[in-house]
């Protein structure tokens, strides 16, 4: 079944318009994947420091290791929206109207 939009009329510049369903789901996949390699960094790196020992080191990644999840799921779930930050030029009563002329001159 397709989905149908609301239309209020208004027309939908380019600059505003919103980024394919495909794009968009490739953007968010992109932000986790980063996020999820990050975190196995951070796990690794723990590992690593706790072997070399450097103990202050090794609790702070294994912290961030177990934060990054949440904010990684976080940022997958977060739509990409484009917000609409100036007037067209030329838009219509953007200019005032010349008065209509009563009488002609010669």
């Amino acid at each position: 079944m397709a989905r149908q939009r609301k239309t209020d009329g208004a027309a939908v510049r380019i600059t505003t318009a919103e980024v394919s369903r495909e794009e968009d789901i490739a953007a968010r996949q992109r932000r986790y994947l980063l996020s999820m390699s990050l975190r196995s960094a951070c796990f690794v790196g723990a590992v690593v420091a706790a072997l070399a020992g450097l103990t202050w080191l090794w609790p702070f990644l294994i912290a961030c290791a177990i934060v990054l999840p949440y904010i990684a799921v976080v940022l997958a779930n977060v739509a990409t929206t484009r917000r609409e930050g100036f007037e067209l030029r030329g838009a219509p009563g953007s200019h005032p109207e010349l008065p209509s002329g009563g009488g002609h001159r010669d």
